[in-house]
């Protein structure tokens, strides 16, 4: 290890990536080999989605800051224009050894553009997901830039390996949120209750995002899923949707639920806090991808709605549905009298100690910036 410690430069955009970041910054904090910067942009600078940046600084870690890349009207192009002009005086400042960043959203992109055209060594976080959507596109487009890749399992490894990226930088850590997600880590129920006013026994938690590359149907899609959830007279704790372009519309919809006992809307909630939320449901029913992945950890039943979430792994927990008046309810009634088995398909919990163990590796940090495209042998007969 070197005599100054390696800096390590995180990009948060929304509460998902945090929760999944965050294990892996604990795992380094207060390690005297590294030292942890965390860039806090997107969603999380946002009143409308409650603010978590303040979330992220009461978190504890260290050397925090705050870049505002969006108003509420900006598109996804421009997002990503302002988070790279943001991120790229950032690490001018900081001289990061290393850039980490998460998933399929704009930031990422951001994030794994700033790092390949500046030659700063970049980690990605669970790429080789694939789901249908623009998301997916987000995704390949980041590994693709990123110059070391830290996978949930086997199938993500094996489609990066498709995308000719070299088997030696590619590393299964599992998924990092299911470090938090053991029993004697979760908060009990009724400290959820507490912090954020509800007081259901039995309820199913909604949350459904923008499909960017379905705007057209947005409106009439959120009016039925809104229409159903009411019919069917069930406690529902409702979440905001990522802040993509339609999700003005779905908020919209969402006020037909103020005035209704049966609903709870929030802008956002702590991980900690959803993942307890989540594991004490009846059923998750939405398009997010706490159905696919989440849920099934905790054996919690999903009804996916849509195409969102069209090419994720499927587990026996998740019910697909298209977004049509009468399916929805029937799969509602369905799925209230189900039981399943936890599946456990990202990991064991365990990905905070892998990444740590890997960082300390002295092969890791020879690791070069110039990348070439391995070609695989392959039968397209």
């Amino acid at each position: 290890m070197p005599e100054e410690p390696y800096k390590i430069v995180f990009v948060t955009g929304t509460r998902a990536d945090f929760g999944k970041l965050k294990s892996l910054m604990k795992r380094l904090q207060n390690i005297p080999e590294f030292e942890i910067h965390i860039f806090v942009t997107g969603m999380h600078m946002l009143s409308k989605y409650g603010y978590t940046c303040d979330e992220v600084e009461k978190s504890g870690l260290p050397n925090i800051y705050k870049y505002i890349n969006q108003n509420n009207s900006d598109s996804m192009d421009h997002i990503l224009a302002k988070t790279i002009s943001g991120l790229s005086d950032y690490v001018r400042e900081i001289l990061p050894d290393l850039l980490i960043v998460h998933g399929d959203r704009v930031e990422a992109l951001a994030g794994a553009s700033v790092g390949a055209l500046n030659n700063i060594l970049t980690g990605h976080i669970e790429g080789g997901e694939v789901s249908g959507t623009i998301d997916e596109l987000i995704r390949h487009a980041v590994t693709k830039m990123s110059h070391i890749h830290f996978v949930a399992n086997e199938a993500a490894r094996n489609r990066l390996v498709q995308l000719g990226e070299n088997k030696e930088s590619i590393y299964i850590i599992g998924s990092p949120d299911i470090d938090l997600m053991s029993p004697d880590s979760l908060l009990p129920i009724d400290n959820v209750r507490s912090r954020y006013e509800f007081s259901y026994e039995e309820y199913a938690v909604l949350i459904i995002h923008s499909v960017t590359s379905e705007l057209d149907d947005i409106h009439s899609q959120i009016k039925i899923i809104v229409d159903e959830v009411i019919d069917s007279n069930l406690n529902y704790i409702v979440i905001f949707p990522n802040n993509d372009s339609g999700t003005d519309t779905i908020i919209k919809e969402y006020e037909r639920f103020s005035c209704n006992p049966k609903f709870k809307v929030y802008p956002s909630m702590r991980f900690e806090y959803f993942l307890s939320l989540l594991n004490n449901a009846k059923f998750i029913i939405g398009n997010s991808s706490s159905g696919v992945r989440e849920a099934p950890y905790f054996g919690v039943p999903t009804i996916n709605l849509g195409t969102r979430q069209k090419n994720r792994v499927k587990c026996k927990s998740v019910i697909n549905v298209e977004i049509k008046s009468g399916l929805i309810n029937d799969a509602i009634g369905r799925v209230s009298s189900l039981t399943f088995e936890a599946e456990k398909l990202f990991g064991d919990g365990n990905s905070h100690q892998k990444f740590y163990d890997i960082l300390i590796s002295p092969n890791f940090w020879t690791t070069k910036t110039q990348k070439y495209f391995i070609d695989q042998k392959i039968n397209i007969n």
